[in-house]
Parts: structure tokens; C-alpha cells; sequence
């Protein structure tokens, strides 16, 4: 039984380190044949179109409901200090610098992520990348990274709307349903919003977001197995994974950029 379990132990652990080499060797070569697709541009607009323009609807919407309750829980907190004054500006940073790019993140990977997964996934169940390798065309340049590069751009602006909408959903609760003043709520958010600390490094957080969620959700789908249930637990990989390296990324970014 002992020996059975490090042999089992073991086999996770080469199987751990093997895919984390490949990963690691398909994020260098996806990066390294990007310069080619900035002469076919055409071939990352369609792809921002597909991830980002279809995610949109459940971007905003989110956002809206986040910004309500944020209204709603902030200001009844604030309100025990005597500081319902500021809850404008409580609700533009933490939009802002949390959850403004980690709500995104996460339901970027439940929708734009399993999507993609699941068609690099068939395309590779039916051979379509095996064919584009027998005719010298790299499915890595040509399929993985303009989805890759479309993730990364798509990211930073659907934070930026989950953010704004946010902010008019703490907006409508705060000064229209519960009548916090309403030019104390935009001149605290105003005064106390820093272009740099709070929104640069909000920014930079949807970045990493997506660069991480997106390479997670192409590589599941490129070493999909070329079954119908490969696929479908192709999938469910790349919304845990993608999901926990974005807490376990944001703990690390938050540690760095405010401590």
C-alpha cells in the first residue's frame, strides 16, 4: 500500500512537472510567432469581437448588481461612523482595485474561457490542427495567438466597464434611493481616487488576469483530449484553474502594489 502511494505520488508529479515544461515552452513559442499577426491585424479584431463583444451583456450586468449591493452595504458600514459621505469613494475603490478586475476575471473564464477551451478542444477532435500542420501552417500562430492577444486586450476593457457600471449602480442606490448627497458622493470619489495607485494598478491586474485565464483556457483546449468527454473535462480544468490562479495572482499583485 506504502509503495503503491508514492508510485501513484510520484506519476502525479512527473505528469505536474512535464505539463508545466510544456506550458511553459507553448507560452514562449505563442509569444515569440506573435509578430506576424500585426500584418493581418484583421485576425485579432475578430477574435476581440468574439470574446470580448459576446461577454459584454454579463460584464455590465454583474457590474450593475455589484455596484447596487456595494450602495446598499456600504452605506449602512459608513453610516455607524457618521461617514455616509464617503461612500462614493469607497465604492470607486473597491471597484477599482478588487473586484472590478476579479469579478471580471472570473466570469471571463466561465464565459470567454470554457468557450474558447471548447473550440480549440473540437477543432482538435476533428483534426482541423492536424490538417493546418500538414499543409506547413503553425496552429499555434495562426489559431492559438490572435486568441491569446485578443484575451489580453478584451480584459483590461471589460474591467473598465464592470467598473463605471459599478459605480453608476452605487450611484443610483446611494444618492437616488437612499439620498446620500450627491455632491459628496462624486467629490470624495473624485478626491480620493488616485489615477496611479488605484486605477493603474487596476489596470495592471486585468492584464495579468488576461494573460493568465487565456493562456489557461487555450492550453486545456490544445491538449484536450479528442473526445467528447476530453472536451467537456477540458472545460471544467480551465474554470477551476483559471479561477484559482486569479485569487492566488491577485493576493500576490495586491501584496506587491499596497503594501
Amino acid at each position: 500500500m506504502i509503495l503503491d502511494f508514492f508510485a501513484a505520488l510520484g506519476r502525479s508529479l512527473r505528469e505536474f512537472v512535464l505539463g508545466l515544461g510544456f506550458a511553459a515552452r507553448m507560452f514562449w513559442t505563442v509569444v515569440r510567432s506573435s509578430g506576424g499577426l500585426w500584418r493581418r491585424p484583421r485576425l485579432i479584431t475578430d477574435q476581440i469581437h468574439f470574446i470580448g463583444n459576446y461577454s459584454l451583456v454579463i460584464i455590465a450586468v454583474s457590474g450593475l448588481f455589484v455596484g447596487f449591493v456595494l450602495g446598499l452595504q456600504g452605506y449602512y458600514t459608513l453610516n455607524k461612523y457618521g461617514s455616509e459621505q464617503a461612500l462614493g469613494l469607497l465604492v470607486a475603490l473597491s471597484l477599482t482595485r478588487e473586484l472590478g478586475p476579479v469579478v471580471t476575471a472570473l466570469l471571463f473564464a466561465g464565459r470567454a474561457g470554457t468557450s474558447l477551451t471548447a473550440e480549440i478542444g473540437l477543432m482538435k477532435a476533428g483534426e482541423q490542427l492536424s490538417a493546418m500542420e500538414m499543409m506547413a501552417v503553425d496552429p499555434l500562430q495562426r489559431v492559438i495567438a490572435p486568441r491569446f492577444w485578443a484575451g489580453v486586450v478584451a480584459m483590461p476593457v471589460l474591467a473598465a466597464i464592470f467598473s463605471a457600471v459599478g459605480v453608476i449602480g452605487g450611484y443610483i442606490v446611494g444618492v437616488l434611493m437612499i439620498g446620500v448627497d450627491e455632491g459628496a458622493f462624486w467629490s470624495q470619489m473624485q478626491g480620493g481616487v488616485d489615477v496611479w495607485n488605484d486605477i493603474a494598478n487596476g489596470v495592471l491586474k486585468s492584464v495579468v488576469f488576461g494573460i493568465a485565464v487565456t493562456f489557461v483556457a487555450l492550453y486545456q483546449g490544445y491538449e484536450a483530449k479528442p473526445t467528447p468527454e476530453g472536451v467537456a473535462r477540458a472545460t471544467t480544468r480551465t474554470v477551476v484553474i483559471a479561477s484559482l490562479m486569479v485569487l492566488g495572482l491577485d493576493f500576490l499583485l495586491t501584496a506587491l502594489m499596497f503594501s
